[in-house]
């Protein structure tokens, strides 16, 4: 997932034209840009306005040519209103007013610089530093360009929509409605065009013409919007010789978005090759996602993605575009712009700005866009506002998974951007500070900046299971840091840095780094030790492959995974000596037939059964293993069998569908453990049994995002047993844990969710916005809970939260549970067999913060709820003897209130006067102030105060006495201001209290940590007489 990060950077280059008769500025003239297109590599890209054309370099930032267009021009061909660039870069096309396209040819001269930096070097200055200079130097010189006017072509049928392709120009005309293919070149018979109506096209619909259009290269697949709102899949057709007179067909395609009302008719669209998905942007600014299953019609609607505000608000789509890696879609509108994650997690959105702090700051980019683009690999954002003439361009931090998928960089949160990285340092922290937002608790890392200028962008990065190295690699070569010492090793001889790539992925072993490359004409793992110099000659083993690997995975303890482009895994076990470390096959399966494109395959892992993980023969994994792809959005399952006849074979499952990514938590406790760690979820029940049997709380469960909600079973075994049941019943149920930001991690040993999201920051005191990472954390613990309660399941229950009940906030996850099921049950009313509350209940005074639990609950819920709450308890005055018996003064006070509610409590009660006598005796004055302000809340003569204090032998209070009570006078004013600091109950004696506060807690935002026996001011209770407002245990 990707978010917006800081401010963006400002550029404009517009000149404006001048006027043939005064030869000075032209003041009428539009500068507003128009469109914007980037090449395939991302190192040029091109602007226009009405008159001008600009090529821009990506990095540094500069303009590199410009066309301004005559008079004569414009008047001949008219002003300019599209822009189209060949993928290569090499022929730019302007679409005019009136039909016309003008061409222009873009030269490149790769040792020509228009501005180089030249540095003086003396002789005291290190021959090393010299030649980092010259390499920033050369890096950041501006090339020179040349562009060239080529060719003015006249589509006298008017032009609808072009699309600019490696070997053609299609364009779709208006009057009449056709589709013309323009070569850039003639082919060997000398023709150049040729044209097909749609009338001809027997898959369209009839009298219609194209609106938009957009093509994408890795799937050979376009997409054709037409007037009536429809949205065609359309493959070009390859070109036969003509053996008759009948018109050739050129296309071929379907419809697959057939609008029902105009609120559906389409208006933009976008492919995403790597998880085969079309976005399509609708009239009601609603994005319909559908998934490309194959090319003969099978694009079924996959999610709905929604604004988050009313078209009225947002106006209508202007542009749609995934980022490179396709975890994103960037939205445009014209009053703003919004993204999402693949399957539609909202991420960053500027429609939470004040529209009148932007205005007033002209922040264009807040306030609507006209186009945009992905700029290196995603780590960029490139943005034309509404009649603007500058270029917004916007910092993304994207999660390391999106590059690398690796349980490591799941386990451990890792933030890429363009220059630096980002890493989470909370995980071996305590309780409270691992969900704090304090700033420290995240490490920045400088990405060094001649790796960056020679290899940059950076394509991949991964995170040892530890959190101790980070590695990086960019177009070729890479890269390792210490997060201990700081230190950054990279290649000393340029030449050994770019003779290879990364092609498959990396991990981390201990401090050996893994990495799959592409070197020449091979394809090697090689390992490289973080202790050892960064060169060829240190590289500890090199093991090579047959063909390029898609995907590599650690499990287990020591074992490496290896998918390759030929369809077949490779398990390696990694060896370790005192001299050496190396890789030795052991086993290989070939999945030809399973899995029909490798290259789609994201992920890969499997689950040896218990038995041959502990004592079986390594060489037999492969036999016994059941493996686990995650292709495209699909996460599939292959379980061995055999044949009739006794022949092995795979039997193919899929668990679950748009998956963003999973979890099998087993690979990442082995990792952790191959690391020399311990799980800190350990518990003296489990300490004697092995690792991998179910008894092990969570250990052994799996997890994936959906990109809605989080989704867990609570042991994989179980998934196996029913997938491999051909019944009716199909998979065991997972549990559904819902989220309002986006998990980047599973905090396994506490019980959280931790993700992040950004925020937008606007000040009156500067004139600028920007964005900020903001941590978030979800307790997971009360719906697994509620799952095994909700199935009678009592002692499952019991044992999974008996890992968490050291928690500093295991009491808060018991209180959110009592409140998910107490405010469903207050809503729906179950009969008396069917409520789950007294099961709850029962489950609840297991444990030692029961009374506590309870007295939380009715100070964040409804009055109505107490009635069905305590229908299920014993009566309130046993609760408050229990407590008062335990000592628990505080928790008994509250009791009071529930005593008072249900009128069982007078103003001169026996109660009253013994928590007053107990109070004083533990010398709690806090508490007796407010038994006191109680007191005068239900008798505002003083009469009830003064009668305690007697019972209590005490003289009647005047003025304030040595222990701080207040007297009657005092008291009585002090109930007009209740307390409101944060260790208060904030309990009213009348009024309601919201249950907002319950539905929020168990996802509340780090920046208020609400634990055990705390509650933070903004909980407490908006009644009007908040009288009884007393510190909890």
């Amino acid at each position: 997932m990707y978010w917006p990060l800081g401010a963006p950077r400002i550029y404009a280059a517009n000149p404006r034209p001048q006027d043939p008769r005064t030869g000075t500025d032209d003041a009428t003239a539009q500068t507003d840009l128009l469109a914007l297109r980037v090449s395939r590599n991302g190192y040029l890209f091109a602007t226009i306005t009405t008159s001008t054309l600009t090529v821009w370099q990506t990095r540094p930032t500069a303009v590199l040519a410009l066309v301004v267009r005559s008079a004569q021009s414009l008047t001949n061909y008219g002003s300019n209103v599209s822009l189209l660039l060949r993928p290569d870069s090499g022929i730019i096309v302007v679409q005019t007013a009136r039909g016309y396209l003008i061409t222009y040819s873009l030269a490149t001269d790769p040792s020509a610089r228009v501005y180089k930096q030249q540095h003086e070097y003396n002789q005291t200055r290190r021959h090393s530093m010299a030649g980092r200079m010259a390499a920033q130097a050369e890096t950041e010189s501006i090339r020179e360009v040349s562009v060239r006017f080529r060719m003015v072509i006249k589509v006298d049928a008017g032009v609808g929509k072009a699309l600019a392709l490696d070997d053609e120009l299609v364009v779709a005309t208006e009057k009449p409605a056709a589709v013309q293919c323009i070569r850039w070149t003639p082919d060997s018979s000398g023709s150049q065009t040729s044209t097909e109506l749609l009338s001809r096209m027997a898959w369209m619909s009839r009298k219609t013409n194209i609106v938009d259009m957009v093509h994408d290269r890795a799937m050979s697949l376009s997409a054709w919007i037409t007037g009536d709102g429809k949205v065609y899949a359309v493959q070009r057709l390859s070109p036969v010789a003509k053996i008759s007179e009948s018109p050739q067909r050129l296309f071929h395609g379907y419809s697959f978005h057939d609008p029902t009302n105009e609120d559906q008719h389409a208006t933009k669209a976008a492919i995403n090759a790597r998880f085969s998905l079309i976005a399509i942007g609708c009239v009601n600014g609603q994005v319909h996602v559908y998934s490309a299953k194959d090319y003969v019609g099978g694009i079924p609607l996959s999610h709905r993605l929604t604004p988050p505000v009313s078209v009225t608000s947002s106006g209508q789509i202007t542009f749609l575009v995934w980022s490179p890696d396709g975890y994103c879609l960037f939205a445009g509108f014209e009053n703003g712009w919004v993204t999402w994650s693949v399957y539609g997690k909202p991420g960053g959105s500027s429609f939470t700005s004040d529209r009148s702090v932007s205005e007033s700051n002209a922040e264009g980019w807040l306030l609507g866009v006209r186009d945009g683009c992905w700029l290196f690999g995603g780590s960029e954002m490139l943005l034309l506002g509404q009649n603007d003439d500058r270029l917004w361009i916007l910092d993304l931090a994207r999660s390391a998974t999106t590059s690398c998928f690796s349980p490591a960089n799941i386990s451990r949160t890792l933030l890429q951007t363009y220059s630096g990285l980002m890493v989470y340092r909370g995980y071996d922290l305590p309780d409270l500070t691992t969900i704090s937002a304090d700033s420290s608790l995240w490490h920045h890392v400088q990405i060094p900046d001649s790796f960056l200028l020679n290899q940059g962008p950076i394509r991949s990065t991964v995170i040892s299971p530890d959190g101790r190295y980070i590695a990086v690699a960019g177009r070729r070569g890479l890269a390792h840091y210490s997060v201990g010492s700081g230190r950054w090793k990279t290649f000393d001889d340029p030449q050994a840095e770019s003779a290879f790539a990364l092609r498959g992925g990396m991990c981390w072993y201990q401090h050996i780094l893994i990495a799959a490359v592409e070197a020449g004409d091979s394809f090697q793992l090689r390992l490289h030790s973080r202790e050892l110099p960064l060169d060829l000659s240190s590289t500890l083993h090199v093991e090579s492959i047959p063909s390029p690997a898609v995907v590599i995975s650690p499990s287990g303890h020591d074992s490496l995974l290896v998918y390759t482009f030929e369809n077949t895994l490779y398990h390696y076990i990694i060896t370790a000596t005192v001299d050496a470390v190396k890789l030795v096959l052991v086993g290989q399966i070939a999945f030809h037939g399973l899995i029909r494109a490798p290259a789609r395959v994201r992920a890969v892992s499997w689950i040896l059964p218990d038995t041959q993980m502990q004592d079986g023969d390594p060489s037999q994994d492969v036999v016994a293993a059941s493996v686990v792809f995650l292709v495209d959005g699909k996460l599939v399952l292959l379980q061995p069998t055999t044949t009739d006849s006794g022949d092995p074979k795979y039997d193919m499952r899929v668990i679950a569908h748009n998956v963003e990514y999973y979890v099998l938590m087993r690979d990442q406790l082995s990792n952790t453990l191959s690391q020399g760690e311990i799980p800190s979820m350990a518990s003296p029940l489990s300490s004697e049994l092995h690792f991998g049997q179910a008894d092990q709380g969570l250990t052994d469960s799996l997890w994936i995002f959906n990109g809605i909600d989080m989704h867990v079973w609570l042991d994989v075994q179980d998934v196996l047993s029913s997938a491999a049941l051909e019944s009716a019943k199909g998979l065991s149920s997972s549990i559904k844990v819902s989220v309002d930001f986006y998990p980047l991690s599973i905090l396994i040993s506490k019980g959280i969710l931790l993700g992040i999201e950004s925020e937008l920051v606007q000040r009156r005191d500067v004139n600028f916005a920007l964005f900020r990472l903001a941590l978030r954390t979800h307790l997971f613990l009360p719906p697994l809970l509620l799952h095994h309660l909700a199935h009678y399941d009592s002692p499952a229950a019991l044992h999974l939260a008996y890992y968490y009940k050291h928690l500093s906030y295991f009491p808060h996850a018991l209180e959110m549970l009592l409140h998910t099921v107490l405010d469903d049950e207050v809503d729906t009313t179950p009969s008396p067999e069917n409520a789950l509350l007294p099961t709850i209940l029962s489950f609840l005074s297991s444990f030692p913060e029961y009374l506590d639990i309870l007295v939380q609950c009715t100070r964040k819920t409804e009055l109505r709820s107490w009635r069905t709450l305590f229908s299920y308890l014993p009566p309130p005055q046993e609760l408050f003897e229990d407590s008062l018996q335990k000592g628990l003064l505080k928790t008994a006070g509250g009791y009071l209130l529930v005593l008072h509610t249900f009128e069982e409590l007078g103003s001169s009660s026996e109660q009253l006067v013994r928590l007053l006598r107990k109070a004083k005796q533990e010398q709690d004055w806090d508490l007796c102030k407010e038994l006191a302000r109680f007191l005068m809340a239900l008798d505002e003569s003083g009469t009830a105060l003064r009668e305690a204090l007697e019972l209590m032998e005490l003289k009647t209070p005047i003025g304030r006495d040595q222990n701080g009570l207040a007297s009657s006078s005092d008291a009585r004013d002090s109930r007009l201001q209740p307390r409101t600091n944060g260790l208060g109950l904030g309990l009213s004696v009348v009024g309601d209290t919201s249950r907002s506060h319950s539905q929020a807690s168990s996802g509340s935002r780090s920046r208020s940590p609400v634990s055990p026996g705390q509650s933070d001011t903004g909980t407490k209770s908006e009644g009007p007489e908040d009288y009884f407002s007393m510190p909890t245990n």
